[in-house]
């Protein structure tokens, strides 16, 4: 494995970096998750600026909403199953993925193999963790024998799909329209409409990162080239606002601003309108959006960029988790501070590294097979037009 230059990452030092940039993202988040950041404030005396405890203290076990998940103490949540799970579908599979893998191998596995889940200090399948949107996978397509390519039609519109998309950016490293189409077509046994659209957008922000010379503005002007309708709307919004920003602080209303409206939650998280999750071209998950307003807003510096998401609070440990994964990928593993990668391998009882070597092995193997695929068609091309060059 080559070593990693301080201003050019190679491609498995950016694999690492994002995977292990979302997992301490995802819990750092977690304990946070859907208050706001005046409620997050209160609760921590201060901004959050690393690991902490559960909202509840020790009656986490009985207190509502969160029983009976233990967030907090550095454990990652379902966003780190979910994108675990995925690699894991990659490393069987060893080449690109569509919809049919996650009828064939994702849902399986989330049925049949008992995982360490810290969030129930316990041993456990995945599917008793997941939350129901994305039960769903399991429902559509284990139960109702959906066609995988649209069995996403139906389910609540969420980052259920987006959230877990890094693998797919990274196996498409530097490929920001390839990284976009294919999360678009696993998203399609989970997702539709926007939520579906974030997949994608997600993706490629991640392959984009991995462009050497990389930058947060380059990042976000790629997914404002790819993402369509209110996703698009909502990233140009929000980039907007956070160019008026260098620090979080000031930023968190004026994001929240932009991003509203486009969100169909409303402006109580917990409480969302009839009209929320509902299928749109005019709207756009809201944890995709400030993700990137946070990384301009942080420089593309990890621990800024995930302090900013975390504190933002709502859906926090989602927006931490993408932008984790992409400030991990510009930087390298070096981004993520050592001491909060270390506490949350520790509490969650997790080889953080291991999805990233299993993961960089794959990325290999698959641009071997795309570059012989590349290969044949040029050759059938030219045997076509007569051009022998």
């Amino acid at each position: 494995m080559m070593l990693t230059t301080a201003t050019n990452p190679t491609l498995d030092d950016r694999i690492t970096g994002s995977l292990i940039g979302a997992a301490v993202g995802d819990a750092l988040g977690g304990p946070v998750e859907g208050y706001t950041p005046e409620q997050i404030a209160e609760r921590h005396g201060g901004r959050v600026q690393g690991i902490v405890g559960p909202w509840n203290g020790d009656d986490w076990r009985t207190a509502r909403p969160i029983a009976p998940y233990h967030k907090g103490d550095g454990h990652i949540t379902d966003d780190t199953l979910m994108t675990h799970a995925l690699i894991r579908v990659y490393t069987e599979v060893r080449d690109h993925l569509d919809a049919y893998a996650v009828a064939g191998h994702l849902v399986p596995d989330l049925m049949t193999r008992p995982r360490w889940i810290p969030e129930l200090e316990a041993e456990a399948l995945p599917l008793q963790r997941i939350f129901l949107a994305e039960k769903w996978l399991v429902a559509r397509l284990h139960y109702g024998h959906h066609d995988p390519r649209e069995a996403g039609a139906g389910n609540i519109v969420n980052c259920g799909a987006a959230m877990y998309m890094a693998p797919v950016g990274l196996v498409n490293a530097a490929d920001p329209r390839a990284a976009y189409a294919e999360a678009l077509d696993i998203a399609g046994a989970h997702q539709s409409s926007y939520g579906r659209e974030a997949a994608g957008v997600f993706a490629a922000a991640v392959a984009a990162a991995c462009l050497p010379g990389a930058t947060p503005a380059s990042v976000v002007d790629t997914a404002l080239g790819l993402a369509k309708d209110g996703t698009r709307a909502a990233i140009g919004a929000v980039a907007e606002a956070a160019a008026a920003h260098t620090d979080f602080e000031t930023a968190l209303v004026p994001l929240r601003t932009a991003v509203a409206p486009f969100d169909t939650v409303g402006p109580d998280y917990r409480a969302p309108s009839l009209a929320a999750r509902r299928p749109s071209r005019l709207h756009s998950i809201e944890e995709l959006p400030i993700a990137l307003g946070m990384l301009l807003i942080g420089g593309g510096d990890y621990r800024r960029t995930v302090l900013g998401s975390v504190n933002y609070g709502r859906d926090c440990d989602s927006i931490a988790t993408m932008a984790g994964a992409i400030a991990g990928a510009l930087g390298g593993e070096t981004a993520v501070p050592r001491d909060w990668a270390k506490s949350v391998a520790e509490a969650s009882r997790l080889d953080l590294h291991a999805p990233a070597r299993e993961l960089a092995a794959v990325v290999r193997e698959v641009f071997v097979r795309d570059r012989e695929r590349r290969r044949a068609h040029e050759a059938a091309f030219a045997r076509l037009t007569g051009d022998a060059r």
